[in-house]
Parts: C-alpha cells; sequence; structure tokens
C-alpha cells in the first residue's frame, strides 16, 4: 500500500487598513526602518492597546467570503513567546474564541472540484523584521542582525485550513484560489514578495485508506505558490522515505531552503500549550451584531468562483475563465471589453495570449496601462472583419501598449490595415497568376498544397497587406 499526504495550509494576510491592529501608526510597507512605531506597538510600560475596528470589518469580509460563521463575541489572547522581533515578548491574538469559523473553499484541479474547509479566521498584530547580515541572509552565518519595528503591529489575518488537501498540486489550487478572494475581497495586497501573503505547510503521511494522522510537521519559510508546492512534494518524498526505511518522522518544525531545494529541522514543534494562552486584559471582547454582519455581508464583492461561473456561461472554456476570474484587472479589462461589444470568447483569448506575453516582456500595468476594454474590443473586431491579420495585431497592440493611440489610429499610422477590396486585390492576383502558370495548372489538376504557395506571392507582392481569404476565392476563380 502506498502513503497519503494530509495537508493543512496556515495562510498569514497582512491588511490594508491604513494604522496598526492596536494603535495609530502607520501601517504601510517600505518606510524607513523604526520610523513607523510608537509605544503601543514597541511594548514599553503603560502603553495600552486599542482595537482598530476597520482591521475587524476586513477579518469578518475575509470570513464571509470564505463561507464562515462570524461569531457574536471573540475575544483576544496573549499569546507568549520570545523573538527578538517581539516586542513585547508576546502576541496579541486570538486563541479558543476567533471571530470567524466554520468555512470553506471550493477549489478546480486537474481532478476536479474539491472542498477544503476553513477552521477559522483570526485576528492578530505581525511582528517585526529581522534581516541577518552575513553570507546568504541565513542566522546561522549572520556576524548580526537587524530589527525593523515598522512591520511589528500591523493588522494580520491567519487562516487556518482543515487538513482536507491530499497532494501539493491541490495545495497550490487552494493557495491561488485564496489569494485571489483575497484581492477580490480588496483586504490587502497579498503580495508575496513583501510578505503581506505568507504560507505554512502542515503535512503528515498516513496509510491509504487509513483514518487515522500521521506525525505532524511544519514547514516554514514559503516566500512563493511555486515554493509551496515545491517544499510540500519534497517533504512527501522526505517522509516517504522514511517511512518505508522503518524509520521514525519527527514532529518538528523545518525551514525550507528554495536555493537548495530542500527543507532542514529548526526547532521542535510547538504545541498550544506551550504558548501559555490567556485572555488579553488590556481589550475587551468584540461584539458583532446582527447589524454590522449584515451591512458587512452585502458589502461582498463578487468572488473568483461565482465570476468564473458567469464567464463560462457566456461561452468561455473553464481554463480561460479561472485565468480572468483570479486576476482584477484581467476581469476589469474584460468586462469593459464584453461591454463595449467584443465577443466574450475572443477578448479572453487576446487577453490571456498576446497581452498576457506583452505584459511579462514590458511589466506593463493593465490598471494603468492604455490596454483597455474599448481598445481591446476594437481590436478583436478588426480582425474578425478582416481589417487586420492576426500577426498585423500584434503590432497594433504592441502599438496601443506604448501609447500611440487607438488601435484604429495604431493601424493607420503603421499601414498595417489589410487590404480586402476585391477590386484592389485581382490586378495583383492577375499577376502572379500570369507568372506562375505551372502552379496553376496543379491547382486544376487537384494539388490543393500549391495555393498556399501563390497565396505567399500575393502576400509578398502586397507588402503583407492583403486579405489572405479574399486572395484564396480570387484565386480559386480565376483558375478555374
Amino acid at each position: 500500500m502506498g502513503y497519503e499526504p494530509v495537508i493543512g495550509i496556515e495562510t498569514h494576510v497582512e491588511l490594508t487598513t491604513n494604522s496598526k491592529m492596536f494603535c495609530g501608526c502607520p501601517a504601510d510597507f517600505g518606510a524607513p526602518p523604526n520610523t513607523n512605531t510608537c509605544p503601543v506597538c514597541l511594548g514599553l510600560p503603560g502603553a495600552l492597546p486599542v482595537v482598530n475596528g476597520t482591521a475587524v470589518e476586513y477579518a469578518m469580509i475575509i470570513g464571509l467570503g470564505l463561507n464562515c460563521e462570524v461569531a457574536p463575541r471573540s475575544i483576544f489572547a496573549r499569546k507568549n513567546y520570545f523573538y527578538p522581533d517581539m516586542p513585547k515578548n508576546y502576541q496579541i491574538s486570538q486563541y479558543d474564541q476567533p471571530l470567524c469559523v466554520n468555512g470553506h473553499l471550493d477549489v478546480e484541479t486537474g481532478a476536479g472540484t474539491h472542498r477544503i474547509g476553513i477552521t477559522r479566521v483570526h485576528m492578530e498584530e505581525d511582528t517585526g523584521k529581522s534581516t541577518h547580515v552575513g553570507e546568504g541572509g541565513r542566522i546561522q552565518a549572520a556576524s548580526h542582525s537587524l530589527i525593523d519595528f515598522n512591520r511589528a503591529g500591523v493588522p494580520l489575518m491567519e487562516i487556518v485550513s482543515e487538513p482536507d488537501i491530499r497532494s501539493a498540486e491541490q495545495a497550490r489550487a487552494f493557495v491561488t484560489e485564496l489569494r485571489a478572494a483575497v484581492l477580490r475581497l480588496g483586504v490587502s495586497d497579498a503580495k508575496l514578495e513583501e510578505g503581506s501573503m505568507r504560507f505554512d505547510g502542515n503535512i503528515s503521511l498516513r496509510l491509504e485508506g487509513s483514518e487515522a494522522f500521521g506525525t505532524k510537521v511544519e514547514v516554514k519559510n514559503m516566500n512563493s505558490i511555486r515554493s509551496l508546492q515545491r517544499a510540500l512534494e519534497y517533504e512527501i518524498e522526505r517522509q516517504t522515505a522514511l517511512l518505508e526505511a522503518g524509520e521514525p518522522v519527527v514532529q518538528e518544525t523545518r525551514h525550507w531552503d528554495e536555493e537548495a531545494g530542500t527543507t532542514s529541522g529548526m526547532r521542535s514543534k510547538e504545541e498550544a500549550f506551550d504558548y501559555r494562552y490567556f485572555p488579553e486584559p488590556d481589550l475587551v471582547p468584540v461584539a458583532v451584531d446582527h447589524q454590522w454582519r449584515a451591512r458587512v455581508a452585502d458589502s461582498l464583492p463578487e468572488l473568483p468562483a461565482q465570476a468564473r461561473g458567469r464567464y463560462i456561461e457566456m461561452g468561455l472554456d473553464g481554463p480561460v475563465a479561472t485565468v480572468i476570474s483570479r486576476d482584477i484587472e484581467y476581469g476589469s479589462v474584460f468586462e469593459a471589453a464584453v461591454a463595449a461589444g467584443g465577443d466574450p470568447q475572443t477578448v479572453a483569448n487576446w487577453l490571456t495570449g498576446e497581452v498576457t506575453a506583452l505584459v511579462r516582456r514590458t511589466d506593463l500595468s493593465l490598471a494603468a496601462g492604455p490596454i483597455d476594454g474599448a481598445s481591446l474590443a476594437e481590436l478583436s473586431a478588426m480582425v474578425s472583419d478582416g481589417r487586420l491579420s492576426a500577426s498585423a495585431a500584434k503590432d497594433v497592440l504592441a502599438g496601443v501598449a506604448a501609447g500611440e493611440g487607438p488601435p484604429a489610429a495604431v493601424a493607420e499610422q503603421r499601414d498595417l490595415i489589410q487590404v480586402s477590396d476585391t477590386a484592389a486585390l485581382e490586378p495583383v492576383v492577375d499577376e502572379v497568376l500570369a507568372a506562375n502558370t505551372d502552379a496553376i495548372q496543379k491547382l486544376r489538376d487537384g494539388d490543393d498544397k500549391v495555393i498556399g504557395f501563390l497565396i505567399g506571392q500575393v502576400m509578398r507582392a502586397t507588402g503583407g497587406k492583403a486579405d489572405p481569404g479574399a486572395v484564396t476565392e480570387l484565386i480559386r476563380s480565376k483558375a478555374g
């Protein structure tokens, strides 16, 4: 019998509030070190925290977006542990009475739809940031470490999944869908490269068909979705090798090394009692009445799964609908293009094909760039009605992205308008046929492959501006 992975994901999401969770310091990213601090977020004696109401509402938005129940009463707790980047030597978090519980998120994989339970969404504060100065930026090789407390106290939501994930591929699909949902909800920028969305993976193996869980290992330091998948795949292989060799899996926290592609032991895995949780004495409970909950629920935007279903009803195939539904900028441009009269599937193909390639080459932002819904609808219409060839349309798209104007103007300026007028094409076709009598005879004898050669000669003579469809009809009619 083989082994089945049992995986749960803990996702930390920094909220885009103006101020921190328990004080008025700015919560923005990128300020000079230790400038966004005050006695509260530095944990100085006598400084008292005050809950950020917007952060509570944002946490409710996440919870409701993940189909959670919102508790009418939740409390904050002190999670006691010592790290240099923890100025108070404890973290204000939630423990046995979190804000949101019992949710779920449906994800799509090659095997179909899979429902992953959400155990809880709870509020806490982020820690500071440690920079280890030395070779590789690792603490083991550091000559010294620097602490920046700007991030300490930033509102942080922890989203804890049930252990319902059965492969690294499912884990990747889950966090991809979760990130898309958070972005759609508008409560975080979810930038993995800045640490405003971070993942920890809990993984164990058990014999296939068994109900009992194996020994759980927590993997940290996965700073991208790709890293998450790679780390889990490595850990599955590592634990499988141990079990097959008759060796035990040790319950511990392990560090993912992106460069080496391996995990290594950090420390023994902590249990809840290690943190000595107790209710935060300086904060009152959070009470959410029916009116507040209802107002937040009514404000929720369309989530990726809902958008994906609507796009499929509009005629898009599943993978394309998934790509567009998961990206806010793509979704906005798609919606605007369809509203401007663009064919949904054609517009979607342009977005996920040439537009995506252009964005990757140029770091173009669809939100601020000149490629909008109206220009994409116009471009696709010009291709559909024969005014532009597919290759010329790519040049026109590049011109639009460079700020040269709308598609029709760019096509005129670059002399890319396709010639479809039969009267204009006929003299050129006649000239090509007269110069290639052997090819005409082969065509008459049933050799249809030769027509591609003849079309190519006409395209060369017109500088590539002839409409291939119109040229094909003229050649066939004249060849008899």
